[in-house]
Formats: C-alpha cells, sequence, structure tokens
C-alpha cells in the first residue's frame, strides 16, 4: 500500500533542479519530472506540476519529515532577490531557479561525498546503489536503505573494491570505524562550530576541507558553509576575488550552490 500527498505548492521551488544539482545521489529521474527516491528508510515517488509537488511514499507518509527534508520553512524569496542584484548569480538564478539545500543525514551524506572524490554524477550514483545493495537494509523490492556506520565496517577493502570504489575503499572503512567505535561522534556535531565539526570530519582518512563542507552544508544545514571544489575555485578566482559577496553572508552555501550548477553546465575557458 502506498500514500499519495500534496507536499507543497510549486512556488519558488524546482524539483528537477533540486534534485539534479549535485547535492544528492539517490534520486532518479524515472520520466519528465517524475523521481523515484530513498531518503533514510524512506522510499518514494515525486513529481511536480505546474501549481503543485506530490509525493507517493510506500507504507506510511511523514509529511513533517519531507518538510524538512526539502527544507519546506525556509524563505528563500530574500536569497532569490539578493541573487538577482548580482550580475553572474542572476545568470545562475535564471539558469536554474528554485533550487533548495536538501537536509540531508549526515552519515549518508559524508559517505556519499567520500565516494563523489574524482568522480562524475552518475558514476557517484551508480557506485552508491552497488553499495546499499552490498550492505544496505531491504526496504522493499530492489530497494535498500543506506548502509549504517556498523553495516559498513563489518565489510573489508576487498568486499567495498569489488563494489568499484577502488581508492576510496580505505576512507570508508576509515569513516565506518572512527564512527562505529566514538571517536567521531557525528550525531553531537550539529551543536557545535562550523570549525570544530569541519575539523573532526577531517580527522577522516580522506576527507578534507571540500568533503567536511559539504557534510556541514548538505548534512547539518549549515548555510554559511560552502563547499569549494574545481567549478567554486574557478568562480571565486573570476567573479569574487575578495570572496562571496556581502549579500550572501550567512548563506554563501547557497549562494555556492546555484553558482557551481551554473559553471559545470556552462563552462568557458578565460
Amino acid at each position: 500500500m502506498s500514500f499519495i500527498v500534496k507536499l507543497c505548492t510549486s512556488s519558488n521551488f524546482s524539483l528537477k533542479n533540486t534534485l539534479m544539482c549535485g547535492q544528492c545521489f539517490r534520486w532518479q529521474e524515472i520520466e519528465d519530472g517524475v523521481f523515484c527516491g530513498v531518503v533514510n528508510d524512506k522510499s518514494a515517488r515525486i513529481w511536480q506540476t505546474r501549481e503543485n509537488i506530490f509525493l507517493e511514499e510506500l507504507k506510511n507518509c511523514n509529511l513533517d519529515f519531507w518538510s524538512s527534508y526539502f527544507a519546506l520553512n525556509r524563505d528563500y524569496e530574500f536569497l532569490e532577490t539578493a541573487l538577482k542584484k548580482i550580475p553572474v548569480l542572476k545568470l545562475a538564478y535564471k539558469f536554474s531557479p528554485g533550487i533548495r539545500i536538501l537536509k540531508q543525514d549526515p552519515w549518508e551524506t559524508l559517505i556519499s561525498f567520500i565516494i563523489s572524490q574524482n568522480n562524475n554524477i552518475k558514476r557517484i550514483k551508480g557506485l552508491i546503489d552497488k553499495l546499499c545493495r552490498l550492505a544496505g537494509t531491504p526496504i522493499d523490492d530492489e530497494v535498500y536503505a543506506f548502509p549504517s556506520a556498523e553495516q559498513l565496517a563489518n565489510l573489508t577493502l576487498e568486499d567495498l573494491k569489488k563494489v568499484g570504489v577502488g581508492f576510496r575503499a580505505r576512507y570508508i572503512l576509515s569513516a565506518a570505524n572512527r564512527v562505529l567505535t566514538g571517536r567521531l561522534e557525528l550525531g553531537k556535531l550539529g551543536t557545535k562550530s562550523s570549525d570544530f565539526a569541519k575539523a573532526a570530519l577531517m580527522k577522516i582518512d580522506g576527507v578534507g576541507p571540500k568533503i567536511a563542507a559539504c557534510v556541514l552544508l548538505y548534512g547539518f544545514g549549515r548555510y554559511n558553509v560552502a563547499p569549494v571544489d574545481v567549478w567554486i575555485r574557478r568562480g571565486l578566482l573570476k567573479y569574487f576575488p575578495n570572496g562571496w559577496p556581502r549579500e550572501f553572508e550567512g548563506f554563501e552555501g547557497i549562494a555556492q550552490q546555484y553558482l557551481y550548477n551554473y559553471l559545470r553546465k556552462n563552462y568557458e575557458p578565460g
């Protein structure tokens, strides 16, 4: 049995731009504007019409959970106004309006972005799917939850390398063992400063400033943290050599997401 609910209106929210902008990896577009995915232990199908966004979930539907996940209580209107005042960010917004920063599970975010190193989005999704099938708890037919730290710690380097994660296998086990033994209290990082949390995450083998920043932004909702990869580094050097515009103080992570999505799809050398 499944449940279908109206999640929200379509105002200031693009489902496709949000799910396809590189911040998450377990959603697939199965037909134009229709996505299926897994979040924690929930399997869902979601689609957008001209006026509304609808969600179909197996077994039950927790609207509070999905409202938090899609940041529906966050006012994005003033951010969109700020974006439109800055030429390159105005272009970025026009290219992919309605992006929201999802509130993802910190553990899944950590492992997903470890896997993302030196990878493209299509391959990242494939590797994560294989990892979930290997070690995740079944939710429904051919649908698996993301593996817990304990489930991953029970694997060997050889198990992980058979999935195809390559050199990242050691980093995945490092993260799983640190969380499982309590050396990294991931759940408590949400109450710590961004600098403290970033330093704690970077004690994991293979986790540098960029991955740590991704965990803080996408897993803990630290909108003031802006991950810097090759695309953002180019963008900052070209458009904001003195740092992010003052209008985005405290929300640099959201500006980063718009700029990242725009630059990686519209890159022009020089």
